[in-house]
């Protein structure tokens, strides 16, 4: 795949402006039906990319989805019929072996004090479905920034975990889930990082991948996914676009992964670092990207505070706060810089 060049699947223009919703909406219902039917045609047309049969039918999704992700599959049953039983909804939901996409950015958390994440999403805006949702589909309330229709770039449940997904920087693409529903399901089924820890060893994704786990109590595991190895387990506090290595070095120049990844680390290892300080560095090149013209350019960043439940949605100059007690539903109009 070229870089950037991901298969539109999204509703947005392609501009410099990106809207962005909160959508209030415990279990699934109308809201979920509109927002379906707003996105779905992008997201069909990114599933028939290779064609009807170039994708796991639905008994085979499904039994996928029920076999590594149990508690997912009756909110699977409850979209299925807000969306209409069809075979191909059904193919898609489970987003097990879907398209390769390459969802950029950056994130970093500071687990001494008050625990916090910030992380950065870059990638294209007519790719960026820029919907965050509360719900409770379970036993906890989830507020996520939404992809895939129910899967999640990054979010926060009620019981103070935390999880932020990053493109591991390698083409390798084999059996697994698409990394927004491992997201979803690590916090639908995990109040701490302890709990999420054998997930996070156990669940399969169709690319390389990292996703990072925080808790209220400041515990952190990084999780370095890829269809062809063992997943690697680790504590680190950081992730950009590589892994263990750079494996894709035209990928890393164009993003400057490595020297994401060293700056943010040298910016933690800062006792005195205040919480502004290490937001303002994802503001700032060249953890902020600029480079809408690749659709990598940096859509938002977000700060999660587990303790308070609370998440900042920030762009230069502008700042939106939620939270499980605060939720209104708003619409934000955000201009690209």
């Amino acid at each position: 795949m070229p870089i950037g060049a991901a298969v539109p699947r999204a509703s947005q223009a392609q501009s410099r402006e990106v809207i962005f919703s909160s959508i209030d909406e415990a279990e699934p219902g109308p809201i979920w039906r509109s927002l379906f039917d707003r996105l779905w045609p992008s997201y069909r047309n990114w599933h028939l990319s290779r064609g009807y049969f170039g994708r796991p039918n639905r008994k085979r999704a499904e039994q996928a989805l029920r076999e590594h992700m149990p508690e997912l599959h009756p909110v699977f049953l409850k979209l299925m019929a807000i969306a209409g039983e069809s075979e191909l909804v059904g193919r898609f939901l489970p987003l097990w072996q879907p398209p390769s996409d390459i969802l950029g950015g950056s994130h970093a958390v500071r687990a001494s004090g008050e625990p916090m994440m910030v992380r950065n999403y870059d990638f294209s805006a007519r790719a960026t479905d820029g919907v965050i949702l509360r719900s409770r589909w379970g036993d906890r309330q989830v507020i996520a920034v939404l992809d895939c229709l129910w899967g999640c770039l990054d979010g926060m449940n009620d019981r103070g975990l935390v999880a932020s997904l990053a493109f591991g920087g390698r083409r390798v693409i084999g059996q697994g889930f698409a990394v927004p529903l491992i997201v979803r399901y690590l916090l639908e089924a995990a109040d701490t990082v302890e709990q999420a820890r054998p997930l996070l060893a156990r669940l399969p994704s169709h690319m390389a991948y990292t996703v990072t786990v925080c808790d209220s109590q400041g515990d952190c595991a990084t999780a370095m996914f890829a269809p062809d190895r063992p997943t690697l387990l680790t504590n680190l506090t950081v992730a950009t676009n590589h892994q263990e290595r750079v494996d894709w070095y035209k990928h890393a120049r164009l993003t400057a992964t490595v020297e994401r990844q060293r700056l943010l680390a040298e910016r933690l290892a800062q006792a005195s670092i205040s919480d502004e300080d290490l937001i303002a560095t994802f503001l700032a090149p060249p953890v902020y990207s600029h480079d809408f013209t690749h659709g990598l350019g940096t859509q938002y960043t977000a700060i999660y505070m587990p303790r308070r439940g609370e998440v900042a949605l920030r762009w230069p100059g502008s700042e939106w706060r939620l939270s499980f007690d605060r939720f209104p539903q708003e619409t934000r109009r955000v201009a690209r810089r």
